[in-house]
């Protein structure tokens, strides 16, 4: 029989070493608040009960932490005094008979399933209580978990551990799971007899032993457990997920040739025969399809790239940009809400703006979509294997034809019918001598104020 577990996250902090105007667990990596990546890794872990414990900005965190698939019930941690009474501001929901009580920070986006299960499975076992550790490169600072026979005895702060105890690596990642049956119990038994009058979740510890029961500890990768209370650990903590994503696509058949400089949001999708080059930015909703390359220092958001598109160099997919199969939007060229069909190229220096192109057609360099009229949005639509010459501006709304051919330097402001070429620009003038008649009236006219200002 499957058992329930409820997961308790810890997201009241002030985050005042942050300096910001927002709650910590709101700042995103890559692109997502980091309690999103939270609630989200407990979705994977089959866990479906959430307890938000929540502070400052409690609405905003609320709906940040909101994914499918969760049932998130949010609590007000009214007081500071300490991880003990945070999880007791969740009682309501914990008295509801879980099977286990799953306690975790909303400030550690890199945690993963596993060690929420292998966690889960301690309780299973028989635990009461069990601690998620990690081996310390640097323990220095951090809580030693003592274990002695493969049971954890005690969670010894630095400051109170002796020499012998600091020397252990083994170091508490302040993640616990509770035997839910037991967990009010334990939780009212923490006492609040130290220095700062606080209640602190790690005696838990020698209190179940206490009463005869049994904890445990399980390890973690120590990057999983890294939390967040800087902004200068915040781009730590986005320079861990970025390394291990990319990792990720690597191997699963993508090829980037300078990782480091590839940047993804947390839902890019890449598949396999993807190229990417150097110093390309991903933001939220971009898809790209198998045998696509993105060419060094493209920008591309919410985003579809279809099978063995191109884009850039220095190409700006913005969102609603469709790339179609094996088209291309060369370099600085910018996409927005628009459709490029199959086959279709657009090339260089271009902006093509709630626009439909259809497939083979090609849009000359320098052409725009002019598609705001100072108040609304409008649509361009160009037909399959067209042709809109160099520096040609469409004013929308505007249709171009299948096969219309639409001359440079054109302002195109009506439709132009399938197979018809289009003119609109003014007809050439030459007039002999001019330029020259003009630079010697502007020098006429230059000495004339040169010689009124010297007089006077």
């Amino acid at each position: 029989m499957e058992r329930s577990c409820l997961a308790i996250v810890l997201a009241a902090g002030e985050s005042t070493r942050m300096k910001s105007s927002m709650s910590k667990v709101l700042h995103p990596v890559a692109g997502r608040p980091m309690i999103a990546h939270v609630v989200a890794a407990l979705s994977c872990a089959a866990i479906s009960d959430v307890a938000l414990v929540v502070g400052r900005d409690a609405d905003a965190v609320s709906s940040a932490a909101a994914i499918g698939g969760v049932s998130i019930a949010s609590f007000l941690q009214k007081e500071r005094l300490g991880t003990g009474h945070a999880v007791l501001a969740a009682r309501e929901a914990i008295s509801k008979g879980f099977d286990d009580i799953l306690v975790i920070f909303g400030d550690t986006p890199l945690i993963t399933p596993e060690p929420l299960k292998a966690a889960r499975d301690g309780l299973a076992a028989g635990n009461d209580v069990v601690v998620i550790g990690f081996e310390a490169a640097d323990p220095s600072g951090y809580g030693r978990l003592i274990v002695e026979d493969g049971a954890l005895v005690a969670i010894r702060e630095h400051k109170d551990a002796t020499e012998e105890e600091r020397r252990i690596t083994y170091c508490n990642g302040g993640l616990m799971a509770i035997n839910g049956s037991k967990a009010i119990d334990l939780l009212d038994r923490i006492g609040n007899d130290n220095v700062k009058g606080e209640y602190y979740l790690t005696d838990l510890v020698e209190i179940v032993r206490a009463i005869g029961g049994r904890a445990i500890a399980v390890e973690a990768p120590e990057e999983e457990l890294t939390g967040c209370n800087t902004r200068a650990e915040l781009a730590y903590i986005e320079r861990l997920w970025q390394e291990r994503r990319r990792h990720e696509l690597m191997l699963s058949g993508v090829s980037m040739i300078a990782p480091e400089t590839v940047f993804l949001a947390w839902d890019t999708e890449l598949q396999q025969d993807v190229l990417i080059e150097p110093n390309v930015v991903f933001g939220p909703g971009v898809r790209v399809e198998s045998g696509a390359i993105i060419h060094a220092f493209s920008h591309l958001e919410g985003a579809t790239v279809r099978a063995g598109a191109t884009v850039g160099p220095y190409a700006r997919l913005r969102p609603g940009a469709d790339l179609g199969e094996k088209s291309k939007v060369g370099n600085f060229c910018e996409v927005k809400k628009a459709e490029i069909g199959a086959g279709a190229k657009v090339n260089h220096l271009t902006y093509i703006g709630d626009a439909f192109v259809g497939a083979g057609t090609n849009i000359g360099a320098g052409t725009i979509t002019c598609n705001y009229d100072g108040v609304n949005k409008h649509e361009t639509r160009i037909g399959e294997n067209a042709f809109v010459g160099s520096n040609s501006s469409l004013v929308a709304p505007v249709k171009i034809g299948d096969g219309a051919l639409v001359a440079s330097g054109s302002v195109i402001t009506e439709d132009v019918p399938a197979d018809a070429v289009a003119f609109g620009r003014a007809r050439q003038e030459i007039k002999p001598g001019r330029a020259r008649v003009l630079r010697e009236r502007y020098e006429a006219l230059k000495a004339a104020k040169k010689a009124a200002k010297a007089a006077g």
